[in-house]
């Protein structure tokens, strides 16, 4: 890809519709082979961009979900104890102990990032990484400046073309500077009126472009309410359907269930004039 404006053509071509801001941050993570650092609200399609981004490169994408606890094991490989245990029943009935065939590849577990080290090329999603712990955090650093892991009873190994690494944050807990300096940083907003409705017609093609405008309209002034879920695209489109196959021509109180999650926040909306 040689411009921004190309990149994003691949991502419109793959469903996915961006700003110039987000093209031109995707398109220097490619080209400088820096990771990106996107963060913002929930449902501002940060998750949709790497999946996109691995559609328009014909790439893999490989995905590692964080969580409070994860740890190097859960990222990065394991032994297989089972297999690791029959091998050396066999051995034993031979007579050909041999402790080091215990710790061949065939026996190595890859999770996630060893996967991504392996599958070049490809796109690395590290998915809510403010979930997980400062330890991880600076284990994960360490990967990410290297693109390489140190097995201590198997030896490196090296990506021979490191990953297209793509970090997603709902800033629940604020990330470490370190990780943040080896990446480059986009804000991810929610979409404007107009590229929500642009959303909402290219993934529902069949949606009454009235309707498109009614329920962007609607979330929009949704998002300006103090809301403990604010809602994000994919609820726009959960709520767009919801409608769509009620047969209505606009948002009504009766289907707040698809784009509201909490009781307080559809009480606060039902006491606004947003819905009638």
């Amino acid at each position: 890809m040689q411009s921004p404006e190309e990149l994003a053509s691949g991502l419109d071509g793959a469903g996915y519709l961006p700003d110039g801001g987000i093209a031109t941050a995707a398109f220097l993570a490619v080209r400088m082979g820096r990771p990106l650092f996107l963060e913002g609200e929930p449902g501002t399609g940060k998750t949709s961009l790497a999946l996109a981004l691995a559609k328009s490169m014909d790439v893999p994408l490989i995905r590692l979900q964080c969580h409070e606890g994860i740890d190097a094991t859960q990222a990065l490989y394991d032994w297989d104890y089972p297999r690791q245990l029959m091998h050396l029943r066999v051995l034993e009935t031979r007579g050909e102990v041999d402790e080091a065939s215990l710790y061949t590849r065939r026996f190595l577990l890859a999770r996630p990032l060893l996967q991504a080290l392996e599958s070049a090329p490809c796109v690395l999603l590290v998915d809510e990484i403010d979930r997980a712990d400062d330890e991880f955090e600076a284990f994960l650093l360490e990967v990410l400046s290297e693109n390489a892991v140190s097995i201590p009873e198997f030896g490196e190994i090296r990506a021979t073309t490191p990953p297209l690494t793509v970090l997603t944050s709902n800033r629940t807990r604020e990330v470490h500077d370190a990780l943040k300096r080896r990446c480059l940083y986009h804000w991810l907003e929610h979409p404007s009126l107009e590229r929500e409705v642009a959303i909402l017609r290219r993934t529902l093609p069949g949606i009454d472009e009235r309707l498109a405008v009614r329920v962007a309209e609607a979330v929009r002034k949704m998002r300006g309410l103090d809301l403990l879920k604010p809602p994000g695209v994919a609820e726009s489109l959960d709520w767009a359907r919801a409608l769509q196959a009620l047969g209505r021509a606009e948002p009504d109180a009766t289907t707040l269930g698809a784009v509201l999650k909490y009781r307080e926040d559809a009480e606060r909306v039902l006491g606004s004039t947003i819905v009638g």
